[in-house]
């Protein structure tokens, strides 16, 4: 029987802000040691089921008796105010926050524009994109230059863009309201960015509807028809979803493997030398990292037991992914930044049914950017100390606000 707390709080209180940027918060590894899997207490005054072990991770989100729902009783919630709840309850859930067949029936139809094969024929284009965007690093008048506006948000924006059919002029309205919804903002301010960006996709389905071009979501409009059951709701949930978790999370992903690297020269040095080691080192910079923490909520419809505590039927449990990623049982050293480590098992992209459906792309793009950032530009370096950088430590995606970078 493993060693666990079960229905003692352990003093926790989540959300919990990052602090140093290349470690989680020193509770997680205290909470982890005293047991994978803590009942601890939510800022909206719930309580929820903290698995932080990487074991008992898999085991939850590979089990169809834990629920995404964010609509049911019990579900873990950072926000319990009587507006978000009714907001939750009033729309149509995302892929997200389905089960089962439901989800299964929503995610088939997309599954095939992220396989690997129709990703690879991609990669070119790719390419030309992360180069063009470094042609206008390189010829910056002034230095230190922020790799995040310059690089780090335009290049997975324009990917998803063009892989969606939507228009790039129109970037800097999703990326605003996208960082609004994910950042500690105010109440007001999220359901404002939400309705706004809501009302964008809405429009934008619309036109797609009455024009479909060769892109996803034409494709699915086409198919739709064809069955005769277009689903306008069901494609506006689809298209909020990979539009508003296809760019932010990559871009942070860039920000943060470039500070990793440029901060750990000697692995830095491994993949500039053979970019053979570049998939890997992608891998271990995700698994550090491990920008989406927490966001693997689920609600339990049954009695279940995981790692030897007994969840209840209608309880909360909350996947700490970070935590598990750095569970020192499955990696050793978690601490030490090693590209040649073979992290592939990491839990950033989740696990089970719900794992990223996009993680090829996100995969692809990291390597193309890592790859050619590095081999044009050799000499580049951080033009402040890493632990001086604006992190959001805050946030539900972590990462950094400004990068700035010189060589």
């Amino acid at each position: 029987m493993t060693k666990n707390v079960a229905g003692e709080l352990a003093g926790l209180e989540l959300p919990v802000e990052r602090g140093c940027p290349f470690a989680p918060p020193a509770a997680y590894e205290r909470l982890r040691e005293q047991a994978p899997i803590n009942k601890v207490r939510l800022t909206s005054g719930g309580e929820a089921w903290w698995v932080s072990g990487h074991e008992e991770a898999r085991a939850v989100l590979a089990d169809g008796r834990f629920s995404s729902d964010k609509r049911k009783d019990g579900f873990p919630l950072f926000t319990l105010d009587a507006a978000t709840l009714q907001q939750l309850r009033s729309q149509p859930p995302l892929m997200l926050g389905m089960d089962g067949a439901e989800h299964s029936a929503a995610r088939r139809p997309v599954i095939g524009e992220f396989t690997v094969r129709r990703l690879a024929a991609l990669r070119p284009r790719i390419q030309d994109i992360v180069d063009h965007f470094i042609d206008h690093l390189l010829a910056a008048d002034r230095r230190p230059v922020d790799l995040v506006r310059a690089l780090s948000l335009p290049v997975p924006s324009l990917v998803i863009c063009e892989l969606l059919g939507v228009p790039y002029t129109d970037h800097d309205f999703f990326q605003s309201r996208t960082a609004m919804m994910v950042g500690r903002t105010s109440l007001e301010d999220r359901q404002r960015a939400l309705a706004e960006l809501r009302a964008y996709i809405d429009d934008l389905i619309t036109r797609k509807e009455s024009e479909p071009g060769d892109d996803l979501f034409g494709r699915q409009i086409a198919r739709q028809r064809q069955k005769g059951t277009l689903d306008h709701a069901g494609l506006v949930s689809l298209a909020f979803l990979l539009l508003t978790a296809g760019h932010e999370t990559t871009a942070n992903m860039i920000s943060l493997g470039v500070v990793g690297l440029l901060s750990h020269p000697e692995q830095l040095a491994l993949i500039t030398a053979d970019p053979g080691r570049t998939p890997m080192a992608v891998e271990e910079l995700l698994r550090y990292f491990t920008i989406a923490d927490g966001v693997a909520s689920r609600v339990s419809t049954a009695d279940v037991e995981i790692g030897g505590v007994s969840i209840k039927a209608g309880e909360g449990v909350i996947v700490s992914s970070l935590s598990a990623n750095w569970d020192p049982s499955v990696f050793e050293n978690p601490a030490g930044l090693d590209v040649e480590r073979g992290a592939r098992h990491h839990l950033a992209f989740g696990f089970g049914p719900h794992q990223c459906l996009g993680q090829n792309l996100a995969r692809m793009e990291l390597q193309i950017v890592f790859d050619t950032l590095f081999r044009r530009i050799p000499t580049l370096r951080l033009a402040a100390p890493a632990e001086d950088l604006p992190f959001k430590t805050d946030a539900v995606i972590y990462g950094v606000h400004e990068l700035p970078v010189t060589w």
